[in-house]
């Protein structure tokens, strides 16, 4: 399943609690957010890490038991967890010290780095860090923590209510999402995420990452059954829409891309059945930025909801 956690409110307003202090402790700055001021001001050291060079990962790991108490009890297990588990950055409490697989594209660095800062400011996970997961951790609780790390890392880098302000002002598209992600200075896919939490807040908005749709664009282990690399829900899709496939989602996206190898794919009306087996229109429109398709699907209206279009998608969001 690619769909994403749906954390509890009670669980958000404490996350989005702590990452406000630090965010008022920085004076409220604008976008992008400066992650060096964040580590300055929560004491925080950041290293590097290679999962793809094994001496180098010993000698990190070596150093980090060395200095001063040991501060690792099982190195050689966190070396192979770093190893099999494809863990990408990791956050030491004892040391207050964030590494980051430097092997990963520099674009990730950013969020790897907001991710393990969210996990230092929730005391509750401290017990799971050191790459520990699901070695000592049931696969759900292990999804949550992480959930709860990315949610942070988003408030964090999207400087909360601000992010959502600027995109409740713009039209829910792809073009849009282009604008706010040059403006916060993140990626495409964590932007995305935002979009479909912001613009979803009151309607169903849905998000997908993938591969390319087309068949001509896909690649050669490409799964039929699990095309999803992330299935973005907002809650209130969740909560209508529990039971649409990611499957039957993709199949009609591949309807109306074209082959193109980057840019803007296509758009088209989609219909989805509600969780009473209602149908309703969806506006989706793909862009693929040569890595991978996003694509974005906001609700327009009830399949028999005369004149559903684009107007009337925009002025739903509007007095949302």
């Amino acid at each position: 399943m690619a769909k994403n956690e749906i954390l509890r409110a009670r669980t958000t307003a404490d996350i989005d609690k702590r990452i406000e202090r630090v965010l008022d402790g920085l004076g409220n700055p604008e976008p992008p957010l400066d992650l060096r001021t964040v580590r300055e001001l929560l004491e925080l050291d950041r290293g590097y890490y290679s999962a793809k060079d094994p001496g180098l990962l010993q000698e990190t790991v070596s150093k980090l038991r060395i200095a001063g108490k040991q501060v690792i009890l099982r190195p050689m297990l966190l070396i192979e967890a770093v190893r099999k588990m494809d863990i990408r950055a990791l956050y030491i409490p004892d040391q207050k010290r964030i590494l980051i697989d430097k092997s990963q594209p520099k674009l990730k660095h950013r969020w790897n780095e907001a991710h393990e800062i969210g996990h230092s400011l929730l005391p509750w996970h401290e017990g799971a860090m050191l790459g520990d997961n699901e070695y000592t951790l049931v696969p759900a609780c292990h999804d949550q923590l992480e959930a709860e790390a990315n949610f942070a890392a988003a408030r964090l880098l999207f400087l909360r209510e601000k992010f959502v302000a600027e995109a409740m002002d713009h039209e829910p598209c792809i073009d849009s999402m282009k604008q706010l992600k040059d403006r916060f200075g993140n990626t495409y896919t964590t932007t995305l995420w935002r979009c479909v939490e912001a613009w979803g807040a009151s309607i169903p908005v849905v998000g997908l990452i993938t591969g390319h749709p087309h068949p001509d664009r896909r690649e050669s282990d490409f799964d039929p059954n699990n095309p999803c690399k992330h299935f973005i829900q907002s809650p209130v899709f969740a909560a209508q829409f529990s039971n649409v496939p990611e499957t039957t989602v993709f199949d009609q996206i591949a309807e109306y891309c074209s082959a193109k190898r980057g840019g803007p794919l296509g758009e088209s009306e989609v219909l989805l059945l509600d969780d009473n087996g209602d149908e309703h229109i969806f506006v989706f429109a793909s862009f693929h930025n040569h890595w991978q398709t996003l694509t974005i699907g906001v609700y327009s209206g009830p399949r028999n909801f005369s004149g559903a279009s684009r107007s009337t998608m925009t002025d739903l969001v509007g007095r949302s």
